[in-house]
Order: C-alpha cells, then sequence, then structure tokens
C-alpha cells in the first residue's frame, strides 16, 4: 500500500493518490458549494543541478522542497509528489466566494514561492533555486480530475513563459482580478505614510435638526483611480495586516478632529468610529485608547465606538468582558447593521450598548411600509 500511494523518496502522496482525494474533495465541494484550489509547483532549472552535482543532491533537495512545502499548509491540506521536481499541493474549504478564495490561493501561492525561494544545504553545497507555479479553482463536479489537474500544469506553464519564480492562474479574468487585488493591496500599504487617507464626517441630528454628534467615514486619494469608498478597500485591508494599522489611524485622527472643532468653537458632541473585527479583538485595543485619549485631550465619553453585529455574536462571552472594559473608560459603545445577523433579544440586552443603529434594509421602507416600521 505504501508503494502504490506514496512517493519513495519524500514520503508524500503520489499521483495515483492525490486523484483520489481531489475526486474526493469535490465530491465534498459539491455538497457543502466551498471552493477548492490546486497548485501545480515546478522547480525551475532543475535539471542542471542534477547534470552538474549530481543525482543525490537533487533528491536531498527534493525531499528539502516536500518539507517546506508540508510547513506552509494546513494539516488538513495534500502535498502531493508527481514525479520528477513536480508537486501539486491541494487545498480545501477555502469558502463559498471565488474571489476570496482566488485571493486566499494567491497569498498561500505566494507563501510557498517565497519559501521555495530560501537557500538549501544540500551537504557542504548550497544550492539556490526558484519554482514556477500553477493554480487553479474548483467546486464540485464540473470538470473531472484529470482536466482540473491539467489546468494547473497549464497555468504552471503560462508561470514559466513569464519569467519563471511566479504564479500564475488558469482563468485569465481570475488572474486579471487577483493581480488587481494585489495592486490595490501594495497601494494600500504606502497610503498612511503618502497621507492618502482623510476622513469625512456625517452628521448625526435630532428632531429640530440640532447637530448631536458626527460619524466618521474614511476615504482614500488612489494615486490612479482617485477617490475611493471604502467598500473597494476595506476587504482588502482586513485580508493583510493593514485593517488594525487603519482602524488606529481613524481613531486618533477623528479625536484630533473633534478636538480642533472645539477649539474653533464649533459644538459636535461626539463622534462615532467603526472598529473593524480585528480591531475589536486587538489585545491592544484598551492601552491604544487611552493613548489616544490622553493624546488629543477628549473626554472619553464624546467618543463613542461602533462594531456590528456579527462581530459580538462570534465570541457573545469575549465580547462582553471587552466591552465592559471599554465602559469603564467611559467612551460609549454602539452596535451597527442591526437585523442583517443572527439577531437575538436575548442577547442584545446582555450587552452594554449605549445606541443601537438599526440596519438600512428596515429604515428605507419607513413610513410606508408597516412592517419595517412596527420593527424599527
Amino acid at each position: 500500500e505504501r508503494l502504490a500511494y506514496y512517493d519513495p523518496l519524500t514520503h508524500l502522496p503520489n499521483r495515483r493518490l492525490l486523484l483520489d482525494r481531489l475526486r474526493q474533495a469535490c465530491v465534498a465541494s459539491g455538497q457543502n458549494q466551498q471552493v477548492g484550489a490546486l497548485l501545480f509547483i515546478d522547480m525551475d532549472n532543475f535539471k542542471f543541478l542534477n547534470d552538474t552535482q549530481g543525482h543525490d543532491k537533487g533528491d536531498q533537495l527534493l525531499q528539502q522542497v516536500a518539507s517546506r512545502l508540508r510547513n506552509q499548509v494546513r494539516e488538513t491540506d495534500t502535498v502531493s509528489r508527481l514525479g520528477g521536481d513536480e508537486f501539486v499541493v491541494m487545498l480545501e474549504g477555502l469558502g463559498a466566494d471565488i474571489a476570496d478564495a482566488a485571493t486566499y490561493a494567491r497569498s498561500i501561492g505566494d507563501k510557498v514561492l517565497a519559501s521555495l525561494q530560501a537557500p538549501y544545504e544540500l551537504g557542504s553545497y548550497v544550492h539556490h533555486c526558484t519554482s514556477s507555479m500553477g493554480v487553479t479553482l474548483f467546486r464540485g463536479r464540473d470538470n473531472s480530475v484529470e482536466e482540473i489537474l491539467k489546468q494547473a500544469d497549464l497555468a504552471m506553464y503560462e508561470a514559466k513563459a513569464a519569467g519563471r519564480n511566479t504564479l500564475r492562474f488558469f482563468d485569465q479574468t481570475m488572474q486579471k482580478a487577483v493581480d488587481e487585488r494585489a495592486d490595490l493591496e501594495g497601494h494600500l500599504h504606502q497610503a498612511i505614510e503618502r497621507q492618502q487617507l482623510e476622513l469625512h464626517y456625517q452628521i448625526q441630528v435630532d428632531d429640530d435638526g440640532q447637530v448631536l454628534g458626527a460619524e466618521a467615514l474614511l476615504r482614500w486619494h488612489h494615486p490612479q483611480h482617485g477617490m475611493m469608498s471604502p467598500a473597494v478597500f476595506i476587504p482588502v485591508a482586513e485580508q493583510s495586516d493593514l485593517i488594525v494599522r487603519f482602524g488606529n489611524w481613524v481613531l486618533e485622527t477623528a479625536c484630533r478632529q473633534l478636538a480642533a472643532w472645539d477649539t474653533a468653537g464649533f459644538s459636535v458632541g461626539h463622534v462615532a468610529v467603526n472598529l473593524s473585527a480585528h480591531q475589536f479583538n486587538d489585545p491592544g485595543l484598551t492601552h491604544h485608547l487611552k493613548a489616544v485619549l490622553s493624546d488629543s485631550g477628549l473626554a472619553a465619553r464624546r467618543l463613542e465606538l461602533e462594531v456590528t453585529e456579527s462581530t459580538l455574536i462570534n465570541n457573545p462571552t469575549a465580547a462582553i468582558a471587552l466591552m465592559t472594559e471599554l465602559k469603564e473608560l467611559g467612551v460609549r459603545l454602539s452596535i451597527d447593521d442591526f437585523g442583517t445577523g443572527y439577531s437575538s433579544l436575548a442577547q442584545l440586552k446582555r450587552f452594554p450598548l449605549d445606541t443601537l443603529k438599526i440596519d438600512r434594509t428596515f429604515v428605507s421602507g419607513i413610513p410606508a411600509d408597516a412592517s419595517d416600521l412596527a420593527i424599527t
């Protein structure tokens, strides 16, 4: 069985076992609608190593490649050696959204390429090499397993043609979308340093039109595309390490602005700032808040922090503990988009909230829609 299903050199699953697991993955994917990905990896100029240093060194390289690949993926993912210097990684359960799955596959692919680029110690000889990768996504049984493998193989040759040490998607439309997303993330990394971010403020008023407060809304001046809505770039920031940095910048800027309005004689009341799930769960949030309030000289009660319903519902016990800690600082707390998730009044009453923001899908029908009116 070992000889039939595993590669004797690297001890990885061989082609036969990979295809068997891919068939099972396709069946599971069809049932749960989760997208999977196949990463086809070929070492660049491997023949040169065998020809100049001998097959023993080549075998050592392949064993180290196998080890690095296993270290870059989850235990539930499959790493396989097809033969020669060709390896395949199968990723399962990447979510139902194709674009998000492509982005995740791209991030894993980039990590794998970087890992395989590091020097290899083959006895006394240190070898440097790169690899090329083809990626294809699958869901259900739209294509045969042989077809899926062929797509990844073709994409790998596209990566070779593009200059090696890179990856390509089989679907050119998807490749374009992933490239655009990577480009967007690259520019996002420079947005704060180059002062491309700015806050707009939407006032909140009472029945008489008196200003009660304002909500801070983030905008980005993209160097090529101009003013961009957060709906475009916040999802990208959330999938990188940027979202906490952006959130902290918004907090600092909004508090300074409210203090500046006070000095200028404008009465705005309070400022509301959205907290992302990553920022809400950041262990340094309370400490950072104290520093921001101290630096701006703003009273804590004039800052309102907004979190979405889904952020709180994921781990209500931890959320309540953190919110209680924030309330002790003196800040106001608000729940945003209420009614879009698994709303529960029993759950709601446990949260120490000052403001409940009902989702626009209920509010927009008022007063014509009696149901919206009743719910609100």
